[in-house]
């Protein structure tokens, strides 16, 4: 059980790994700074900011030098406005933390099984290993793929045609890539890093299962 317990080391590695990958993603879901756009000054409205992510978009207005409003809009799964690379990317992240869980669920059932020790479940415990660990790469593939198309996006200086109401341009002056997006690509690491380390696990020597010749 010891050379067991000492063969799991990089997957409890990946365990603590992954657990932090998930809270990252899910928090890249519902930070807004995904895309910063920079808004000038018109007749109808004053200079601000608007945080563009990919649940809601919030609208930083600087009227005065004391004071600053605050607007926040959600989105709906029903809003046709919305770009094709915010419904994917949205779709992505929902996928990446639900593969991320899973995978994690299934991590931990199989260091349960290494933890225990017994002959007839190290087979169990590699095969939820690679499960886990193939799971994981899929999430961090995914929240790769949302921070590219955010980054196209940006790089294009593609427009969105917000509502009326939104008060917003349909394509800003400027705009850029925002902080969510690193935290995102950290997400997509670490995720993928403890994929790996799932799958890289090797039955202890002592757990392998031989064959008994017996004597005629």
């Amino acid at each position: 059980m010891t050379l067991a317990v000492h063969s799991a080391r990089r997957q409890v590695a990946g365990f603590a790994v992954g657990t932090l990958a998930c809270i990252f993603c899910m928090m890249s879901m519902g930070l807004t700074e995904w895309r910063m756009w920079y808004l000038e000054r018109t007749p109808m409205s004053s200079a601000g900011l608007a945080c563009i992510g990919v649940w809601k978009v919030c609208i930083y207005r600087h009227s005065s030098y004391s004071k600053r409003d605050i607007a926040c809009h959600l989105y709906h799964y029903t809003d046709a406005y919305l770009p094709l690379d915010i419904q994917a990317s949205r779709n992505l992240l929902l996928a990446a933390s639900i593969l991320g869980l899973l995978g994690k669920g299934l991590l931990v059932l199989a260091l349960r099984h290494v933890f225990v020790g017994s002959l007839d479940t190290n087979v169990t415990a590699q095969n939820l290993f690679l499960t886990a660990g193939i799971l994981k790469v899929a999430a961090g593939t995914c929240i790769s793929v949302a921070v590219v198309c955010n980054y196209c996006s940006v790089l294009k200086a593609e427009g969105i045609a917000f509502p009326p109401s939104f008060a917003l341009p349909f394509k800003p002056q400027a705009q850029d890539v925002g902080s969510t997006c690193g935290l995102a690509v950290l997400a997509a690491f670490m995720m993928l890093l403890s994929g790996l380390l799932s799958c890289f696990y090797r039955v202890a020597p002592e757990s392998q299962v031989h064959p008994v010749v017996s004597e005629i």
